[in-house]
């Protein structure tokens, strides 16, 4: 997930709202209250999400839901600090990948026994799979984002590469071929393509399942170790080989967020960035008057257009004393209708198979037709239910692949940190 852009003035009032407990500071009037924190942040989607708690308060009068806004940039520590002080809010908004100390800390409830059989039916057994931690499900997977290609309609077509659909893909040799032509039809100083890779592991590993790559495996002791095989290097191989050997990615964007690759996409110097299928709201609203846009796959490999991806979801929390009340409200809120206007506001796609299947998500018009197409292919992220995956990343992951990218350090070098530093890491936290 990209990071969301709120001040810190914001993120502090966010915190101290969270800080009310549910179990004594609201009016003594005898009705259940449930405090609901939402970390949307788009102007529709907050509408969405304010809308659909006004509509479960109109119709249950006895059970109550308040709504409170939180934000990405501080959802982790804010929940830590709110769990540990017994003030967590009942209903957690969150994303599937901050949910494993979580989960395994005892901080959330389990849901197994909690919501009802057409939820469970409904979202497909591969959206689970990101919020099972053990032996229970711990999030309700709802929204969830692919990264897809955002391309210069004009560009494509004037240079006559083959145009590639969710059932004609380009392989990732293709790809490479076609980003290395392209460029040099466009002229000196542009590129084919843009990575923006401020954050270069969730793509680097989400996208290299469609190579075959995993990266994590677990054992039949259930410890994870990291390998590092030919497949997991398919997709960083493309993109280093792009950047230093072709020359048809641009080097500047590598250190970059996408919203800052979009200037250069708009002035053709870029013909196609790889972004976050939500970016699409973004493209919507500044692209300058006449500028014409498509969505394309992301390459397929040998799994096809298979992609992790660490859905949105919402949880409770096990201190919460109404998790009944609050299931009932889970299954409100997700019902297919309110999954399409949650899917729209946030301009991703949701989990659900019902709410997949409306033509408001099926229509060519930006992008959501080839994201539709997509959305069966996606999987739960690799490194979803590793212990330790935080500050792998972070200290480990994000600085190799950054310098891979960049030239700085060849693949053995990638290899050698990602494993014997990666693995030292992962068993501090799988200590017996």
């Amino acid at each position: 997930m990209r990071v969301r852009m709120f001040t810190a003035a914001a993120a502090a009032l966010a915190l101290l709202l969270t800080g009310c407990a549910s179990d004594g500071d609201g009016p003594d009037d005898g009705k259940i209250r449930l405090r609901f924190q939402s970390l949307a942040w788009q102007q529709e989607s907050v509408a969405a999400n304010k809308e659909l708690v006004a509509e479960w308060n109109a119709a249950h009068p006895d059970i109550q839901v308040d709504y409170v806004q939180g934000s990405w940039d501080s959802v982790h520590d804010q929940l830590l600090t709110s769990f540990e002080g017994g003030e967590a809010p009942d209903i957690i908004h969150d994303a599937s990948d901050d949910l494993a100390d979580f989960a395994y800390g005892g901080y959330l409830a389990d849901l197994t026994d909690l919501l009802p059989e057409r939820l469970r039916a409904d979202i497909p057994a591969h959206s689970w799979e990101t919020t099972t931690f053990g032996d229970g499900i711990y999030g309700v997977p709802f929204l969830q984002e692919p990264r897809l290609i955002m391309a210069n309609k004009k560009i494509l077509e004037s240079s006559g590469v083959r145009i590639p659909t969710p059932d004609r893909p380009w392989s990732w040799e293709e790809f490479r071929q076609v980003t290395k032509e392209l460029t040099e039809t466009m002229g000196e100083g542009r590129y084919a393509i843009a990575w923006p890779l401020k954050e270069p592991v969730s793509v680097s590993l989400n996208l290299g399942l469609s190579a075959g790559g995993q990266l994590f495996h677990r054992g039949e002791d259930g410890k994870v170790t990291i390998r590092f095989g030919e497949a997991d290097g398919v997709v960083p191989g493309t993109i280093h080989d792009q950047v230093n050997t072709d020359h048809s990615a641009s080097r500047s964007t590598l250190g970059t967020g996408g919203s800052d690759a979009l200037p250069g996409f708009f002035g053709g110097k870029y013909a196609m960035v790889p972004l976050g299928f939500s970016y699409r709201q973004q493209i919507v609203q500044q692209a300058p008057k006449g500028f014409e846009w498509i969505v394309l796959p992301a390459p397929a490999g040998k799994d096809g257009l298979a992609q992790g991806v660490s859905p949105q979801t919402l949880s409770l929390a096990e201190d919460s004393p109404y998790k009944k009340e609050a299931a009932r409200f889970l299954d409100f809120f997700l019902q297919p209708r309110n999954m399409v206007r949650l899917a729209r506001g946030d301009w991703m796609l949701p989990t659900g198979t019902a709410a997949l299947a409306d033509p408001s998500l099926r229509t060519p018009k930006d992008g959501w037709a080839t994201g539709a197409a997509v959305a069966r292919q996606l999987r739960s992220a690799p490194a979803q239910s590793v212990r330790g995956y935080a500050e792998w990343k972070d200290k480990v992951a994000t600085p190799a692949f950054q310098e891979y990218y960049s030239g700085a350090i060849d693949a053995v070098e990638l290899r050698r940190r990602l494993v014997e530093d990666g693995n030292l890491v992962l068993a501090r936290y799988q200590r017996s």
